[in-house]
């Protein structure tokens, strides 16, 4: 196994990468300039198996290792940026009005980018790696789309890692947890139907506006009243559409929310009483419901073989007090889920020091993470796939 010394001096080159690609942010599957970017860069490191236009831009490379026949893992970086106007106010700040690296996958890039050298020059292992470099993880499909176009099968892809930054924790460190890791994210659209009218004689009228602040407020002891303590479900209502007029009573207004949960079974109650507590609601009232939900990100989840195959990756790089194994779930949500969904795998947050919080316009990966995320990379290919 490495340790982070090994990683310097490839740094100073990796920083230099992560700079330009944040100079030049792209959207969701339009990542062009970083998609072909990144293949000439491996390219140059003497990679001769690079295949493109996954899922439009997405780019998967393998490494064949010098130690003889084995199976393939598959590394996941996300290379689109956010629609953010950046205020960090750096040299290397965007150069692209309203879009920005504010979640750091120019730095996720760089560092997988930085592995690749370092494996492609060494290939001390058996088997092979595929360096997947994924577009649209902020649309939230991305991933999912690499797999529905074969990315599992056309690689012999075994299992599946992905990392990610996480502000807050320090630089040099790491957490992970076997089991569930981040939420799925579910959305929902409530659409209430009452009699419209003039707002001076409101008792002529069935309000819709009345009926989904009942459902807003029930709601929010749809988890405090139903669920142990203990349990993790998020019920969020951001949206409330209805009249622009301070005048009319509109014939219908509209709720628009977000239901983030860490288990199968949580994320099947919300859909069903959000439901059930709407409709009874607006039959109270003599109005009606039309409700409509949208499972979209699975849950994160880590297999415990591959839990431990990341943990020991990151103790070997940094030990083991700076490894946090119980790191508490994010109600936050990941498109890597799919992949997970596709092949066992883990998932693990490096630390990104005491900066903005993600998708913040002052937000900055730290250059100083790199070497930190390369040699994690380097650590678990080599000790997953030893001879």
């Amino acid at each position: 196994m490495r340790s982070v010394n090994d990683f310097h001096d490839i740094h100073e080159e990796a920083i230099g990468w992560r700079r330009y690609l944040h100079q030049n942010p792209e959207l969701e599957y339009k990542v062009h300039n970083t998609a072909n970017f990144v293949a000439e860069k491996l390219a140059s490191f003497g990679i001769n198996h690079i295949v493109t236009g996954i899922a439009e831009t997405g780019v998967v490379a393998v490494i064949q290792g010098n130690d003889g026949d084995g199976p393939t893992i598959g590394l996941r970086a996300d290379m689109d940026a956010l629609p953010i106007v950046e205020a960090t106010g750096k040299p290397w700040a965007s150069q692209v009005d309203g879009k920005m690296h504010a979640c750091g996958h120019d730095g996720h890039t760089a560092m997988l980018l930085g592995a690749a050298k370092h494996l492609a020059t060494t290939r001390d292992f058996k088997g092979s790696v595929a360096l997947i470099f994924q577009p649209a993880e902020e649309d939230g499909q991305g991933a999912g789309r690499m797999v529905k176009e074969g990315l599992m099968d056309r690689f012999n892809i075994s299992q599946v890692f992905g990392m990610h930054n996480m502000p807050g924790i320090e630089i040099g460190k790491f957490g992970i947890r076997d089991g569930s890791i981040m939420a799925a994210l579910d959305e929902f659209d409530i659409v209430i139907t009452g009699r419209g009218g003039h707002a001076a004689t409101p008792h002529i009228t069935i309000d819709p506006v009345v009926v989904g602040a009942h459902i807003v407020t029930a709601l929010q002891t749809l988890v405090s009243r139903n669920l142990d303590p203990t349990e993790a479900l998020v019920v969020s209502v951001p949206k409330f559409t209805g009249s622009e007029s301070y005048h009319i009573i509109p014939d219908s207004v509209t709720l628009g929310g977000t239901v983030r949960s860490l288990s199968p079974v949580l994320r099947d109650f919300a859909e069903k009483q959000i439901k059930i507590c709407a409709e009874n609601i607006a039959a109270a009232f003599g109005a009606r419901v039309d409700y409509r939900h949208r499972r979209l990100e699975p849950l994160t989840f880590n297999q415990t073989e591959a839990t431990e195959l990341a943990t020991a990756a990151a103790t070997a790089l940094v030990g083991p007090e700076a490894v946090n194994t119980q790191i508490k779930p994010v109600m936050v949500s990941e498109d890597f889920a799919y992949m997970l969904q596709a092949r066992p795998g883990a998932f693990l947050f490096l630390g990104n020091g005491p900066t903005a919080g993600l998708h913040n316009p002052t937000y900055d990966f730290d250059d100083n993470a790199i070497p930190y995320g390369i040699g994690y990379w380097v650590n678990l290919v080599e000790g997953t796939l030893a001879n």
